[in-house]
């Protein structure tokens, strides 16, 4: 009896000490895959395992290791995210308040704009009029990755990382022709409005940010007869994009962006900061890339030789600092990931 316990406890202290061993083995493993995968120390081994454990408090709302719209126990985001606000518009959102439209005209100002309503019934007979994205649930993992702008990306090498979401957000004049190595090759969205435009292929959504009902009737023109040239500024008057894959960012969206999230800082939101709450409320999970300032602290494209461009950033028109900031916590709190590039 005494050796047949003793062969017994042999046999569990054996079996305990393969188990750790090959436990040891598979930590040390992954250690080392994630040092070598990712240069980037945003994304080291321990933050990865800080991220891993937060998954078990995971209520299912997504198939994801940790789901955006999770709200217990952080105040501070469920006090912002309204997932009641679409981020696109459709015919039956596109009645805006008084308040809302009041605040949307004073963003651009027009000296005689056309009538809204007619404008926007006139659009959804060209465009789509569908409810899209809002279908979480359970059993989706929705992964996107916002690509920002920023000379950050030069170098970077993160394209095939880019690549590997379901979503690829880009905006305004960003492009990947002769980039692809650092931001990838596939844009599946594309924020831009009027002044910002460039050509799209056909299988890439556009987003039309627009700050004036005379956006709209430009998305329109530039579809159809290509009639207006000039907004502001000299405009394309045609463009190449899939009229069917044509998406408006919901202006009362916008509005609530600015003040919920920034908080009325600045004028209003820049294009990549509604990019980004564009994909946080529209996906699981989000990778941000090409946001802030390069390693040398200067602001200006990727694509550009002159390192001291800071597009809008000291001009009151918007707080990229305030943005920024933001967009830090988001990641403090585990709801988006950054990826700082050089």
């Amino acid at each position: 009896s005494t050796d047949f316990d003793f062969n017994n406890m042999s046999l569990v202290k054996g079996k305990r000490a393969r188990t750790f061993a090959i436990l040891s083995c598979g930590i040390t493993f992954t250690m080392l895959l994630f040092s070598y995968t990712f240069s980037d120390p945003s994304l080291d081994f321990f933050k990865y395992a800080s991220r891993l454990s937060d998954s078990f408090f995971s209520k299912g709302l997504c198939a994801c290791q940790q789901c955006i719209a999770e709200l217990e126990g952080d105040p501070w985001f469920a006090e912002r995210f309204n997932q009641s606000i679409h981020p696109l518009m459709t015919r039956e959102n596109s009645i805006l308040s008084e308040e809302t439209f009041r605040w949307w005209q004073w963003l651009q100002l027009e000296r005689q704009p056309a009538n809204f309503s007619e404008v926007v019934e006139e659009l959804f007979q060209l465009i789509p009029d569908e409810v899209l994205y809002m279908d979480a649930s359970p059993d989706r993992c929705r992964t996107c990755s916002v690509v920002g702008n920023s000379g950050n990306l030069k170098g970077s090498r993160y394209g095939r990382l880019i690549d590997s979401s379901d979503f690829i957000i880009r905006m305004n004049q960003g492009r990947t022709r002769g980039f692809e190595e650092d931001v990838g090759t596939k844009t599946t969205h594309h924020l831009m409005y009027p002044e910002s435009a460039i050509n799209l292929d056909n299988t890439t959504s556009l987003i039309l940010v627009p700050f004036k009902t005379l956006d709209l009737q430009w998305i329109i023109s530039a579809l159809t007869t290509g009639t207006i040239k000039h907004t502001y500024l000299p405009v394309m008057p045609k463009i190449k994009a899939n009229r069917d894959k044509v998406l408006i960012y919901n202006p009362t969206f916008f509005k609530y962006v600015y003040e919920s999230w920034l908080e009325s800082h600045g004028r209003y939101p820049s294009t990549g900061f509604l990019g980004l709450m564009f994909a946080v409320h529209i996906c699981d999970e989000v990778n941000v890339f090409g946001f802030g300032a390069d390693q040398y602290g200067n602001w200006h494209h990727y694509w550009e030789k002159n390192h001291m461009a800071g597009a809008h950033r000291h001009t009151g028109v918007h707080n990229g600092d305030y943005e920024y900031n933001v967009t830090l916590l988001l990641q403090d709190k585990h709801k988006i990931q950054m990826f700082k590039g050089r």
